[in-house]
């Protein structure tokens, strides 16, 4: 089957010399969504709800620093490269410019409409892009946020290098099944992510003081 809504999950942006610029695996990622397209364009032209939606804030941005202005957010660069790219001539393109991880992508996408009225089933999923580490962890959030499943979702993944410790992977996925269980909407879900965050930094000031 082919997606004809695409979710995009950035992976960065760098402050450089006064402006902000995607990092590398951001870009990558901006790039296969652009070939995806490209790859099924007629069945972009046809479908009425053909939309990307490009989803990201500030992730990795330096503590204490203020947030990227408007424009220069994640979501904004990266739906800026794809029109650059003519991306606009094949689906609608929107940006979610608030959260800073997987799960607030997500949830914040649907908070925010992006998805418009379209029903995700097998026979027209909702297409993931990221990196292969990533997706495991989208689908399994996907399935608290969104209420979608298997063969609801299509992946599309990255091609090229972004190495992360597989290690630590596992343990996010871990963490999220177990921190998010038996929670069904995107509100519900950013609440516990709320007060894991918070725990996570009373415990790290309690072990910084010893």
């Amino acid at each position: 089957m082919i997606a004809t809504v695409l979710l995009v999950f950035g992976r960065g942006v760098v402050a450089d010399g006064g402006g902000y610029r995607l990092t590398t695996e951001s870009v990558a990622r901006t790039h296969a969504a652009i070939a995806y397209v490209r790859t099924h364009a007629a069945e972009f032209r046809a479908a009425a709800d053909a939309r990307v939606v490009f989803t990201g804030g500030w992730p990795h941005g330096p503590a204490g620093l203020p947030d990227p202005p408007a424009r220069h957010r994640e979501g904004e660069l990266m739906r800026a490269l794809a029109r650059d790219a003519g991306l606009d001539g094949y689906a609608r393109l929107d940006a979610e410019t608030r959260s800073r991880t997987t799960l607030q992508n997500l949830a914040l996408t649907v908070q925010d409409g992006l998805l418009g009225t379209a029903r995700f089933t097998p026979a027209h999923p909702l297409g993931l892009v990221s990196h292969p580490w990533h997706l495991p962890r989208i689908r399994l959030l996907a399935g608290r946020a969104l209420g979608l499943r298997g063969a609801d979702l299509l992946d599309v993944p990255v091609t090229g290098p972004d190495p992360v410790p597989a290690r630590r992977e596992r343990a996010a996925r871990v963490a999220c099944r177990l921190g998010y269980l038996g929670l069904r909407t995107p509100e519900a879900l950013l609440r516990r992510e709320r007060g894991l965050t918070r725990a996570a930094h009373r415990v790290g000031r309690l072990l910084g003081g010893r």
